[in-house]
């Protein structure tokens, strides 16, 4: 919940600048609040159609209207150019109660209209320390997810965020390893399509560390994200990555 007009405009014209020397392989998709998705829509649109932006929201209804005072729909985010939406985000989950079930509802929503759902999941440091993250991971994965899911798997392990630490790089590879054979039980499906994002404690002294792991998609960027330098050098870590080994894919753009 961060970013009134002036600020929020004013990050998204410096992103946009920035963006434009990055490779065209990178994506940078942008979710501010709910309130700023028109304006940000704008100046995204203006940037032209060969732009690595894209728009993005931080949550939806799992309905597509009706009486639900307050909520936001995945159709009424797609009316204003949002491509992408952050589901299960670890602070929806906690704060709000939302359960897997819940998620994968909205997960449904958003792709009936057409978005790309970005479904958060992760362990918080309770779980890691009783030996339950497998299970935690795989639970969340088997709830939250349809069956024909097509969209970005975010891994944020909970006790990472705000943290400025993240996890051990042998331990992320594994994680990480773990989740692609998740995905394939749970999709039925050698075949894994689903990029796979790394959320938590992400700057750009730990990006490269980060992008050092070849079978990551990306990265889902938290309060770095807040100052244009700080996001756009993430974003340069990922353009470095690119020039010898292409991220895990393939996005839809």
């Amino acid at each position: 919940m961060h970013g009134l007009r002036e600020q929020s405009g004013r990050l998204a014209r410096a992103v946009a600048e920035g963006a434009q020397s990055l490779p065209d392989d990178v994506r940078l998709v942008l979710c501010p609040p709910f309130t700023q998705l028109a304006s940000v829509h704008g100046i995204i649109n203006a940037e032209g159609p060969a732009t690595p932006l894209r728009l993005g929201a931080q949550d939806c209804h799992t309905t597509s209207s009706g009486p639900h005072t307050g909520d936001i729909s995945a159709e009424m985010l797609a009316d204003l150019g949002v491509r992408y939406v952050i589901l299960g985000h670890s602070e929806r989950r906690q704060a709000h109660g939302e359960t897997d079930v819940l998620i994968r509802q909205k997960v449904e929503a958003a792709e009936a209209a057409g978005l790309i759902p970005i479904v958060c999941i992760g362990e918080t440091m309770q779980e890691r320390l009783e030996g339950r993250t497998t299970t935690v991971l795989a639970t969340q994965v088997e709830g939250s997810l349809t069956d024909g899911f097509t969209g970005i798997l975010a891994y944020e392990p909970v006790w990472t965020i705000g943290s400025g630490t993240i996890p051990p790089i042998d331990e992320l590879e594994r994680t990480v390893s773990l989740l692609h054979g998740l995905l394939q039980s749970r999709l039925k499906t050698d075949d894994i399509r689903v990029p796979i994002l790394y959320g938590g404690s992400v700057t750009p002294a730990q990006a490269p560390t980060i992008f050092s792991i070849g079978s990551l998609g990306g990265v889902l960027v938290g309060s770095a994200s807040l100052e244009a330098e700080s996001f756009l050098r993430i974003a340069e870590a990922a353009s470095f990555r690119l020039t010898s080994q292409p991220l895990s894919g393939p996005y839809r753009s």
